[in-house]
């Protein structure tokens, strides 16, 4: 799942940022609420993680501004304030969920796959392709009958491709949504990795879900 986490704590920030890498999530973080705006109205995600009290737009003025355009992705209000005014305030203006600081990152996480359970539904949390299954929640990729243990940059990468079949991705955008830094042309990591999500959802050289094109990138076949 991608996440954008607007918090202009740098210590939380960091540490929520690395916290959910950790659990296989892909995080974009920002420090500035109109920074954080923009990208929520540009961007598709599958959670926000809102700090009400950010430079620039707050977090209730981001989230106005989201919900007025329609967006429904879910909202985790987080701030160290909590008065009941303002976790009220914030419910009617569409927040899905409240949390306050300090928090544990157990419970931020079930916070996700909670609101993403009400947003969507197993539909929505279920990514599919041919007997290839990967369950956005849980985590578990199955090919068929058989469980896939992925490493968390494994299954970024796998699910990455898989959320938008048939787009081509270069080296770039996968070292840039995947690892979260800038293309390195000296590297070969990201066709490692690719060799190794083949290697363990047993990818076929005659009829291959990952896509190789030469001199461009990688795609998730369209099926």
């Amino acid at each position: 799942m991608k996440v954008l986490l607007v918090e202009d704590d740098l210590k939380i920030a960091t540490f929520v940022c690395k916290g959910l890498e950790a659990q296989g999530f892909v995080v974009d973080m920002l420090h500035n609420g109109d920074e954080g705006c923009e990208a929520a109205l540009e961007r598709p995600y599958d959670v926000i993680l809102l700090d009400i009290m950010v430079p620039g737009r707050d977090g209730l003025s981001i989230l106005r501004q989201i919900r007025e355009h329609q967006i429904r992705t879910p909202v985790i209000l987080i701030t160290a304030r909590g008065s009941l005014r303002e976790r009220v305030e914030g419910l009617n203006l569409g927040a899905d969920d409240y949390l306050p600081k300090p928090f544990y990152m157990d419970e931020l996480v079930a916070r996700i796959h909670a609101v993403m359970r009400r947003s969507g539904g197993e539909a929505l949390s279920l990514l599919r392709a041919g007997d290839l299954t990967v369950n956005l929640l849980t985590r578990e990729v199955q090919r068929g009958a058989q469980s896939v243990e992925l490493s968390a940059r494994e299954y970024a990468l796998l699910t990455c491709l898989m959320r938008a079949p048939g787009r081509v991705f270069t080296r770039a955008q996968l070292q840039e949504r995947v690892w979260n830094y800038h293309h390195d042309p000296g590297t070969n990591l990201v066709d490692v990795y690719v060799q190794r999500v083949r290697r363990k959802i047993a990818d076929t050289p005659d009829s291959p879900l990952i896509e190789t094109l030469r001199g461009v990138g990688y795609r998730f076949r369209a099926t």
